[in-house]
């Protein structure tokens, strides 16, 4: 097997194709993309970006809750993240009586701060390249099993060999679908408390219609505070933490974006597919995507018209909403982006002039010659496994909420059938507690509707080959009817009982759960579960497997075959940069899409009362008398939003922008519809990312919400009025410590270190 080096990755990715195009380790910066970034007009250096011998941007960069990126922006710990990162944390603190969510949040000073269990923000200490000792023992020779267990085994010798503090955690991660390996040392600080939040008028403005559109004009931010022990170490929640002192935070800039302007986006992308072979993105476009599509049209359609009837309703189905409207709305548009790019075809020239490379040298013939054709059988094999996994996920797992209490359940029915009482006795508090966190949030009567809608179309796309018994024969006696079925199921089940289900298992836990076992909705869910590991599972985890393998021999063959071609690592949750401009585009003939939104865009359209588009009316008022300090540009409006060519996923939201010279200027939040098929394909003419104004998040914060001691905390710059008056901007330095507690307003420098 050959091994893929640090070097051999590095001289083969050196060129960069298109600014934007990529998502970069910050390790290898220097060696990588320093030049081609400086070229764009970033004034600092790959060692300003990330260091490990002294504070550096990175320091500043957080993943938060594992699911979003946020950024620490002041010398308080003071954290900055998107709305939609932190919505389901201000709905867990929000009832009719606090409505946050449409009120939003202010904490008056760190004591009205609010915690929040669970959540956490993690750092990164260092990155290394640890793929030798990783792939240590491979060869070809081995079974994947064999090979998996000798990476296992590799890998936690790394871990418990890491140079690292007591209070620090190891993580590696495979890079080039497992011909690379690094370890990241982090630091996780699980006291985080929600310090402020606009209201879903202005931090969700344009909810559903806008998601994912541009222009855009949503204030999708919300700041929280990290708290760490008297020594500035990580600890559990306590009223004796203290804010957390970071080794750098990021100072903001007020001299706003201009088109061409060099722009970085810095966080924890989640997960891309590049390197896809053209067989893969066919049947995810062509099949998975429309099925989802399909399901999630039924089921937000029912959520969207309870929500906007009914205010407790919204105030429960906020968050879930979100999360499903969010990927449907993206599926949408990687389908259409895919088409309108040519995105398909175009993997299948790439594909051509592979196979075409490789039949002209003998070694390379031998070794790949057969390798597009075992993904095209491959693929083909797999094809209906992958439709019905993806049904049965859609249905049971993500959009019927009986469905998922079900699975709940079910590893404590399993564990009593095995065990009996003693085998979950450790266990029945977190039952109770989720039992109190799902019924707070349900409503039976929009779970009934989608529960008919669904099912109805799940017994007509599903195989008869993969559907349970018992649900075939109670579908049938319900006429084949979804509605008739709904009723059938529902009408008889104690799962939609609240008071019955949280009371008994708070007084007789094992009485619930022998009647779960006998309650007809949870047997129709483990009949549709067995089915599909029995008849779909069984099979799709054979060939997976075998895909992986083929994937991850055809990422080392594309990187050798094509030794001038750009290759940049996939995301994988990971600590990453991307960098750009800010650039406009032509999303079809004869229209082009500015840069730049402004306030002036939220007000025209502004619909009063409207579940999407109403405006509170004190930020109405601010824009009549034309209050907005200093955070308006040179046309005497406020900026809202822009976009720029930053190559960003899911899980960027949140990063920070960065300007040329290290400041924050806004706040990473959404993909260009046009351009989100960019996980699978990515096309410079169309992708953008979608950033929230600093200036914008500023004038919220001070002129709407009055929160002026967060303004002051922060520290605000003026890079560009330095470099137009061409004096020498001063160099970044580390500041000391007790400079530190003092809050600065304004200063017209670049970044200084912490």
């Amino acid at each position: 097997m050959r091994k893929l080096t640090l070097s051999f990755c590095i001289a083969l990715i050196v060129q960069i194709a298109f600014a934007g195009e990529g998502m970069w380790l910050p390790l290898f910066l220097k060696q990588l993309n320093e030049s081609e970034m400086q070229r764009l007009g970033m004034k600092i250096t790959a060692e300003d970006i990330y260091s490990v011998n002294k504070g550096s941007l990175k320091d500043a960069i957080v993943s938060f809750g594992g699911f979003c990126t946020g950024e620490i922006i002041s010398a308080q710990g003071l954290l900055l993240t998107n709305h939609h990162c932190g919505e389901s944390i201000i709905q867990s603190h929000t009832t009719l009586e606090n409505n946050y969510l449409e009120d939003g949040f202010w904490a008056r000073d760190k004591s009205a701060e609010l915690p929040n269990t669970g959540l956490y923000v993690t750092f990164i200490v260092r990155i290394e390249d640890v793929t030798r000792a990783a792939l240590e023992g491979i060869s070809n020779d081995l079974s994947e099993r064999e090979r998996q267990s000798q990476i296992d085994q590799n890998l936690n010798k790394i871990s418990r060999n890491a140079k690292k503090e007591s209070w620090q955690d190891v993580l590696i991660r495979p890079f080039f679908h497992g011909n690379q390996y690094f370890m990241f040392i982090t630091e996780t600080y699980r006291d985080v408390r929600l310090v402020g939040a606009p209201p879903s008028a202005i931090g969700k403005f344009g909810a559903d219609t806008d998601n994912w559109v541009w222009p855009r004009h949503t204030g999708d931010f919300s700041l929280f505070r990290v708290y760490a022990d008297k020594n500035n170490r990580p600890a559990a929640y306590s009223k004796d933490n203290v804010p957390l002192k970071p080794r750098h935070f990021l100072p903001i800039s007020l001299d706003g974006v201009a088109e061409n302007d060099f722009t970085m986006v810095f966080g924890f992308p989640g997960r891309t597919d590049q390197y896809l072979p053209s067989y893969a993105v066919q049947q995810i476009v062509e099949t998975l995507n429309p099925l989802r599509v399909q399901i999630r049209d039924k089921s937000l359609s029912i959520m969207g018209e309870a929500m906007r009837a009914d205010k407790q309703v919204k105030i429960q189905y906020t968050s879930k909403q979100a999360r499903l409207a969010n990927s449907w709305k993206k599926w949408i548009g990687e389908m259409q982006g895919i088409e309108r790019t040519g995105g398909i075809a175009r993997k299948q020239r790439l594909e051509a002039e592979f196979l075409k490379r490789v039949q002209g040298k003998p070694e390379w013939k031998k070794e790949y010659g057969n390798m597009l054709n075992e993904f095209k059988e491959l693929y083909a094999q797999l094809a209906p496994y992958a439709k019905s996994r993806e049904l049965t996920l859609e249905v049971t797992a993500r959009n019927i909420e009986i469905f998922q209490l079900c699975s709940v359940l079910n590893t404590f029915v399993t564990a009593y059938q095995n065990g009996g009482m003693n085998a979950i006795s450790g266990r029945l508090d977190r039952l109770t507690g989720y039992l109190d966190d799902f019924y707070k949030n349900y409503n039976a009567n929009i779970d009934r509707q989608i529960f008919a809608a669904l099912l109805q179309i799940y017994f007509q796309e599903m195989p008869g080959e993969h559907l349970g018994t018992y649900a075939i024969e109670q579908y049938t006696t319900a006429g084949k009817n979804g509605s008739a079925f709904a009723q059938a199921m529902l009408d008889k089940t104690l799962l939609i009982n609240a008071e019955y289900m949280t009371k008994t298992a708070n007084t007789t836990p094992e009485a619930l759960l022998q009647a779960i076992q006998s309650d007809i909705v949870f047997r129709l869910y483990r009949d549709m579960m067995d089915a599909h590991n029995q008849q779909v599972m069984t099979v799709y985890n054979e060939l997976n497997p075998r895909i992986e393998l083929l994937q991850r021999r055809y990422m080392q063959a594309l990187m050798e075959v094509f030794p001038d071609k750009t290759f940049y690592p996939d995301a994988n949750g990971t600590m990453r940069i991307t960098y750009g401009q800010v650039k406009g585009y032509q999303p079809k003939d004869a229209v082009r899409y500015e840069h730049v939104t402004y306030l002036s865009g939220v007000i025209e359209k502004y619909i009063p009362g409207d579940y999407e588009f109403d405006v509170p009316q004190k930020l109405r008022d601010l824009y009549q008398r034309k209050d907005f300090g200093q955070y308006a540009d040179a046309s005497g409006d406020v900026p809202v939003c822009f976009i720029g060519s930053n190559h960003t996923t899911g899980g960027n939201s949140g990063s920070p922008v960065i300007d040329a010279w290290g400041n924050l200027i806004g706040l990473n939040f959404d993909r260009a519809w046009e351009g989100v098929m960019s996980d699978l394909t990515y096309d410079p003419s169309i992708c953008r990312n979608i950033m929230v104004d600093a200036r914008y998040i500023l004038f919220i914060i001070e002129k709407y919400a009055g929160a002026t001691h967060l303004i002051q905390e922060m520290r605000l710059v003026r890079p560009k009025k330095i470099e137009q008056s061409k004096t020498p901007a001063p160099k970044m330095k580390q500041i000391p410590p007790k400079q530190t507690e003092t809050p600065l307003r304004q200063s017209e420098g670049r970044i200084e270190k912490q």
